[in-house]
């Protein structure tokens, strides 16, 4: 019989969220305090993102204080910013080029949707047109504190997801997300070979 008394002390940090007997759930809790964060900004929301690491909010209490030069090094993409068509390749360059598992975090008006630049020519309406998003920071610009609380946000998910759901350790080969051509207009190549079946379709009605 096991002597119960002479058991370790569960930490505080430990008690009522992770189970050591869970794997996935050992798992979870690991992830939450190892996301290593791309030192990447496109635009104003690039200064509210750098003021989160400063020392007044401080996002070294998540295990987050190193932001990454390099997309190898990281594993949680912030798009702080206004995506234009030009640089649009580039995101998606860098997203590819990062290990699994990885996040994506959509940081103000102008990821989301474009903000108020969203009918001009110049500007990609949502960067989840070309990435998967996991979390969507609303405002123009977002506070600190609303990253933080996306960081929270992927922390809850992580407590409740497992690890032979995460796409990164299921079978299969994962070709990444293709970079989207830069011509008159942006070709995304998911969308290429439908658009192409549905105008020869049109074409054979009206022909």
């Amino acid at each position: 019989m096991r002597d119960v008394e002479n058991l370790p002390e569960i930490p505080p940090e430990l008690q009522g969220t992770v189970k050591l007997t869970t794997f996935d759930q050992l798992f979870a809790w690991a992830r939450k305090r190892s996301l290593w964060p791309m030192l990447f900004g496109l635009a104003c929301c690039a200064f509210e993102m750098i003021a989160a690491a400063a020392s007044r909010y401080d996002i070294a209490r998540f295990g987050m204080e190193i932001m990454r030069p390099s997309p190898r090094q990281a594993d949680l993409l912030i798009v702080s910013g206004t995506v234009t068509k030009k640089m649009a390749p580039q995101v998606v360059r860098l997203y590819n080029q990062m290990p699994e598992p990885k996040y994506v975090i959509a940081m103000g008006a102008c990821a989301i949707s474009g903000g108020p630049f969203k009918e001009g020519y110049a500007v990609v309406s949502g960067v989840d047109k070309l990435l998967p998003v996991d979390v969507y920071i609303p405002g123009c610009p977002p506070r600190p504190e609303a990253l933080i609380h996306a960081f929270l946000a992927l922390h809850a998910r992580f407590e409740h997801e497992r690890i032979r759901d995460i796409k990164a350790y299921q079978k299969g080969v994962d070709d990444g997300v293709p970079i989207p051509a830069l011509g008159p207009d942006l070709v995304d190549w998911r969308r290429f070979e439908p658009l192409m079946e549905a105008a020869g379709e049109k074409e054979a009605v009206h022909g």
